[in-house]
């Protein structure tokens, strides 16, 4: 399944591609499942992201593994993949884009994620849509003009 949001920013592309650190990634978190971090190397191929997701019941692991990065003239991105998904995920891709628009940007995320059943899949989507929508108010507090 493929979701795609796409957040408008009054940063210039390059400022907001280079933000995408530790601090960001947690103002990003959702308040559900409670998020603890483990791991946090970067966003460079090689780089690790390790987080426990905490629903109260039962924790599970998430790893993903940055396997892309590249900075072009008016586009930037890395891309994680999941190594270790909570269920029922089975794969994970997540790329981060930051576009050029004008003076500003534009951040996309762009999520392809699968269980195994196209019709989980499916039911999982609007989960998928409001937990990544969360980060819209977010990135757009955090990347507003200075």
């Amino acid at each position: 399944m493929l979701l795609h949001l796409k957040t408008t920013v009054q940063q210039d592309f390059r400022s907001v591609f280079h933000a995408f650190d530790e601090q960001l990634f947690r103002k990003l978190a959702p308040p559900y499942p409670k998020l603890k971090l483990l791991r946090f190397d970067g966003s460079a191929p090689g780089d690790v992201v390790e987080v426990e997701l905490q629903t109260g019941i039962k924790a599970f692991r998430w790893t993903s593994l940055i396997t892309e990065r590249e900075i072009k003239e008016t586009e930037a991105w890395f891309v994680d993949e999941g190594q270790e998904v909570p269920p029922p995920l089975r794969k994970w891709r997540h790329k981060h884009l930051v576009t050029k628009h004008g003076s500003g940007a534009i951040i996309h995320d762009i999520i392809e994620y699968s269980t195994g059943y196209k019709a989980l899949d499916a039911v999982l989507y609007p989960v998928m849509l409001a937990a990544f929508g969360m980060r819209k108010p977010v990135y757009k507090e955090v990347f507003r003009q200075i």
